[in-house]
């Protein structure tokens, strides 16, 4: 393979405190976090909007109470619930069970005016991360691409909050990638959007008509129907037994659908992702008319729209002071250093083939685990620290691990950390942790069994 080498001068056109690079479900609650402790923020997006898999990626759904408690339990506070509360107050969510389920456009808007009431966010939209200059141990400028071109950013710490640990990638901070035996991840999903539904008829199928006629069959993954379409030959068996749909106040005649699976690719190369994304699109297609045909009350849906990025269930996860496996999670293991909980069960998405894998694991009521903060900070690099999916855990513990709410909480507690860090000139592993969970606290996350919040359902 031929390879070029050149010398170049890259202008260092912005300066922050704070440099977040991604802006999804754990930048904006990492950025929202430091800013308002008084710290210039950049946040660099590659996408239009705030929210990655949460608006661009049309996954309009966050489940915040445990759903193992009946939905009884919020086990998630802090920046995280405070969001979802004010996309359901701006009439562009609902709660529904364990979960907000919100409309993505509301979602985008909600994000951007938080974000300018924290008045010292900036965002870079349309901006690519590219690499980081690194001297003595630490971060000292983010190289940036975009139409204004290759472009630095100084800053005084650094969250990668890629969902890819692109930075911690390129930062030299030991990794690993999918499962430990073969190194296959998840399969990625391309969401979508289907309209002309009647949900009312939809709800009594599921609900009603389906558990009537397959009793014992989980109404939530509809098997029979897709085993009846595969067999008349009507959809290809990319799936088989998972089917997640929601839908929103502001437009009950549509809903967002979670189906498609494409598996045995690389989600940090840009040749799988480009397939991953056409191959997502054309199973999607599929999908809608399979729903059209088998499922009463979508005799007329119709395809409403794509996700403009493809939903990234696993990639690379970082070296940490600690590493999160699914043993503490089973044993709802308890940590000094909590920075919150995670509640969803282990939902590992079979990486060769459809459904689900043999390490899915559902809990028993009222299970829910902590998360350390040592899982956030990397090795290697002092002013670098990960919130989101590529925190330092293994491939199955990640299948729990990996969902919004607790990305966004680790993201919130990566931003208390970074200003910390800061204000006391040390490396994000020496902040007082104490005081790290008393701020935590004090914006309402729930980090021990104290805070957990009961409701009455």
């Amino acid at each position: 393979m031929e390879t070029l080498t050149r010398q170049e001068s890259i202008e260092v056109a912005y300066e922050a405190d704070v440099c977040v690079v991604g802006g999804g479900p754990a930048g904006v609650c990492a950025a929202f976090a430091a800013a308002r402790r008084g710290n210039s923020v950049i946040v660099v997006e590659q996408a239009n909007c705030l929210g990655g898999i949460a608006t661009a990626g049309l996954h309009g759904h966050i489940c915040l109470y445990s759903s193992w408690s009946n939905g009884s339990e919020r086990v998630v506070g802090g920046i995280a619930h405070e969001i979802a509360e004010r996309v359901v107050h701006e009439g562009y969510g609902i709660y529904s069970g364990a979960s907000c389920d919100f409309e993505v456009e509301g979602m985008k808007l909600v994000l951007e005016k938080i974000a300018a009431e924290c008045k010292r966010v900036r965002l870079f939209y349309y901006t690519q991360f590219s690499d980081v200059l690194i001297d003595n141990g630490q971060i000292t400028h983010v190289i940036v691409q975009s139409k204004s071109g290759r472009q630095a950013i100084r800053t005084g710490m650094v969250i990668d909050c890629t969902g890819d640990a692109d930075v911690s990638a390129r930062a030299g901070v030991p990794f690993e990638m999918g499962r430990e035996k073969d190194g296959l991840c998840q399969p990625m999903t391309l969401m979508f959007q289907i309209g002309g539904v009647d949900y009312e008829r939809v709800k009594h199928f599921r609900y009603e008509e389906y558990a009537e006629k397959y009793p014992g069959e989980e109404t939530y993954k509809l098997t029979k129907v897709w085993e009846e379409a595969q067999q008349n030959g009507d959809m290809e068996p990319f799936q088989k037994n998972i089917m997640g749909w929601w839908h929103t106040p502001t437009r009950p005649d549509q809903l967002g659908i979670n189906f498609t699976h494409i598996t045995g690719r690389s989600t940090v190369d840009m040749e799988d992702l480009t397939y991953a994304t056409i191959e997502g699109r054309r199973q999607a297609y599929q999908t809608v008319d399979v729903h059209r045909k088998y499922i009463p009350g979508m005799e007329d849906c119709w395809m409403s729209h794509s996700a403009a990025i493809i939903g990234t269930r696993e990639s690379r996860r970082i070296a940490g002071e600690y590493t999160i496996t699914e043993d503490d999670l089973v044993a709802q293991r308890e940590f000094d250093d909590s920075i919150g909980y995670g509640s969803f069960f282990i939902d590992v998405h079979c990486c060769d083939g459809p459904g689900m894998d043999a390490e899915t694991w559902h809990p028993p009521p009222g299970f829910k685990y902590q998360i350390p903060y040592r899982a956030l900070v990397p090795k290697g690099i002092d002013n670098l620290l990960v919130g989101g999916r590529c925190i330092s855990c293994t491939h199955t513990a990640l299948g729990s691990l990996r969902v919004m709410p607790q990305c966004m909480l680790e993201g919130e507690a990566c931003g208390v950390a970074a200003h910390q860090a800061l204000s006391a000139g040390a490396a994000p592993r020496d902040v007082d942790v104490k005081e790290l969970q008393k701020a935590l606290r004090a914006q309402e996350a729930i980090i021990s069994a104290e805070d957990i919040i009961s409701r009455t359902v």
